[in-house]
């Protein structure tokens, strides 16, 4: 399409979709992408794009652990002012996706572009999408439009997620900066992790690694016991979602369990109620003790410890951690011959202190308002 159409593109069986994750680790999430089947996976800033129509939006979103949210990219057009935005926005086939029944909301970002005000750009589409279809306008609506205008091109996209993607629907209850499952799965892949492994967490707080690694093994499905906006489309066909749903993942019950482990009591009957919750529980196995006392599994071959320690800038001060660092590396070089490693967190310098023989540095994140780097070992000598 010309820069100067009018018309914008027409939603089909085939269009772009973006798969939003944490910046940094596009690759990772291009990985896994690739893995699940989808077409024409490229990883770019802020997630990777894909094509397909409304069945591999909702796979997406049923199944990749590493998704943050799924963004169907409906329309685009260019726009050089908002006189034009309103003639051009009117002309989307809003019907073909939305429900004039539905409450929508509609969010807008401008960058480098004639038009500069996003709040303006928001009023312009929303006029459109109540005058063209009759949909009402709603500042709580479960559906979403995001509009963004990018050297004078808008991409008209719906958040056909909803709630963010880690939210699997399991863990309600969580520890001192709990880690997000999203970002967990994440760097399990980074670390090799395929659900052929046992996988330890000596730290393991609200028990996302622990639950994670379980869940990859037993072949279960991310998105399995949630709802998504996508269910409110004009697009979505229920029968054809149901069959999906129930046609499950590849169901399979690993012969080795999953072991987490807190000095924190209250840690661990979170992390054992939000495995019985992701149905789990079986083959998992969570206990109260020290960082010393970690042993390895009694039965099953070497795999994965992998482990999201405390954090100086954020619980508690920084220096009785090189400790608690020290003992960790000490534990696993004497006990821990032939599992890999891997480890989260802001300071290089509290990872060095582990002794552990790191590779070049992982994937650097933000993780609650923190810069944290996942760094990673062979399997240990």
């Amino acid at each position: 399409m010309t820069s100067d159409t009018a018309a914008a593109d027409r939603t089909g069986t085939d269009f772009e979709i973006f798969i939003v994750t944490a910046p940094g680790l596009e690759s990772v999430l291009c990985a896994e992408v690739k893995a699940k089947g989808f077409r024409d996976a490229t990883a770019i800033k802020g997630g990777v794009t894909i094509r397909g129509g409304w069945p591999e939006v909702w796979r997406a979103n049923l199944e990749l652990r590493g998704a943050t949210r799924v963004l169907a990219r409906v329309a685009s057009f260019r726009a050089f002012h908002l006189a034009q935005l309103d003639k051009r926005a009117r002309r989307v086939p809003w019907a073909e996706f939305l429900r004039p029944d539905v409450p929508v909301r509609v969010e807008a970002s401008c960058k480098g572009s004639r038009i500069y005000h996003a709040g303006a750009t928001a009023q312009r589409i929303e006029r459109a999408i109540t005058e063209e279809l009759g949909a009402p306008i709603s500042a709580e609506a479960e559906v979403s439009i995001k509009a963004r205008i990018d050297d004078d091109l808008c991409t008209i996209s719906v958040d056909t997620s909803g709630e963010s993607l880690h939210k699997r629907g399991h863990k309600e209850e969580i520890h001192k900066a709990p880690l997000r499952e999203t970002l967990a799965a994440l760097f399990l892949h980074h670390c090799g992790y395929d659900g052929t492994e046992p996988v330890v967490d000596p730290m393991c707080g609200s028990g996302t690694f622990v639950i994670e690694a379980a869940e990859i093994a037993a072949g279960l499905h991310p998105g399995r016991s949630r709802r998504f906006a996508f269910e409110q489309l004009a697009s979505f066909d229920d029968a054809a979602w149901q069959a999906m749903r129930s046609a499950g993942g590849n169901a399979q019950t690993p012969t080795f369990r999953f072991y987490g482990s807190d000095r924190d009591g209250g840690a661990i009957a979170m992390s054992r109620a939000n495995a019985e919750r992701a149905g789990v529980a079986a083959l998992t196995d969570f206990q109260k003790h020290a960082v010393s006392d970690l042993m390895p599994p009694p039965e099953g071959p070497p795999g994965l410890v992998i482990v999201n320690p405390p954090y100086g800038a954020r619980i508690g001060e920084k220096k009785p951690l090189f400790a608690l660092y020290g003992a960790l590396g000490q534990t696993l070089l004497s006990r821990f011959s032939g599992w890999r490693v891997g480890l989260v967190t802001n300071e290089a310098s509290l990872a060095q202190t582990t002794g552990l023989p790191f590779q070049p540095s992982g994937p650097s994140v933000s993780h609650g308002g923190l810069r944290v780097t996942l760094h990673s070992t062979a399997a240990l000598p």
